[in-house]
């Protein structure tokens, strides 16, 4: 028997993939429509927008917590990326989140496992050319969530604005019965993208991260102000990031919102402006739509 979510003091917890089975077979029994927020844990309150808005397009909330390993490199932080699953709990249960899928690996990626998901042109640049593989495995244990937990949608956070895009496609490509949404980025009080990996910045290095969305910003007033060229754009984030040293930057650059193309000779369609940099040993990502 399901639990309504109203008597639920937390939600309610699935480890194997027998139970996620039957409480998803429950849902569809009552014809309840499923929303789906896949998410690595260390939880903040972007991730509650994301459960927030699930909860506008379902009547039922499923939050998975999952470090894919696939998705990090040999040199990436997966050992030491936080886990925080009491507090993740805690949040859930006050946005009264329906269920929580906490699978383990061996369960996701069984002995022998061998298939995974790859897109040949949109993965290529960006984070996928500084971490290779990357949305290999992104992609690979995303298309195995929706296959176990079978939502009717999916909620992502712009701030992977790569990787929403990518999960976009993969979900027309393979001609998936879901609809996939972003959410717009939420961000801390100086700017900052809300990020699981915030908490690694010392305060000096908190302080340099927030020159990260004064240079997207100005970027955005001077394309908002009728700019076309594409490095003037860019020269605009570039010298507020610039500004100080401390930051050291992996990519900056303008694409079409649609399809992450480059642009030919000018700014002649809804842009955005990506970037990836780290400061000390964090690596921050943040993106920002313009026109």
């Amino acid at each position: 028997m399901l639990v309504e979510r109203d008597a639920m003091t937390t939600p309610m917890t699935l480890i194997s993939l027998s139970e996620l089975t039957d409480v998803r077979n429950g849902w569809e029994r009552e014809g309840a429509k499923v929303v789906f927020v896949p998410t690595m844990g260390a939880l903040h309150e972007g991730h509650m927008q994301l459960v927030r808005v699930a909860r506008q397009h379902g009547s039922r909330v499923i939050v998975s917590i999952f470090v894919n390993p696939t998705q990090f490199g040999p040199n990436e932080d997966f050992a030491k990326y936080p886990r925080t699953l009491a507090a993740d709990l805690e949040l859930l249960a006050k946005e009264k989140v329906d269920a929580v899928f906490l699978p383990n690996a061996m369960s996701m990626y069984p002995d022998g496992f061998q298939t995974y998901v790859i897109n040949k042109t949109m993965a290529k640049g960006l984070c996928g050319a500084v971490r290779p593989g990357h949305f290999e495995g992104v992609l690979t244990v995303v298309l195995k969530l929706f296959n176990l937990v079978r939502p009717h949608s999916a909620i992502f956070g712009k701030k992977d604005y790569q990787q929403w895009r990518l999960i976009e496609r993969m979900v027309k490509d393979l001609h998936l019965p879901i609809t996939v949404l972003g959410q717009d980025t939420v961000r801390e009080s100086d700017g900052l993208a809300m990020s699981s990996r915030n908490r690694y910045l010392s305060d000096a290095d908190r302080k340099l991260a927030s020159r990260i969305s004064k240079g997207l910003r100005a970027s955005k007033q001077m394309i908002s102000g009728g700019e076309k060229n594409i490095q003037a754009a860019i020269n605009a984030c570039e010298s507020e990031l610039s500004a100080e040293s401390g930051i050291s930057l992996e990519y900056l650059e303008l694409r079409r919102q649609s399809d992450l193309s480059f642009f030919e000779q000018e700014i002649d369609a809804p842009a955005v402006l990506l970037v990836a940099c780290r400061i000390g040993s964090t690596r921050l990502i943040d993106n920002m739509e313009m026109g």
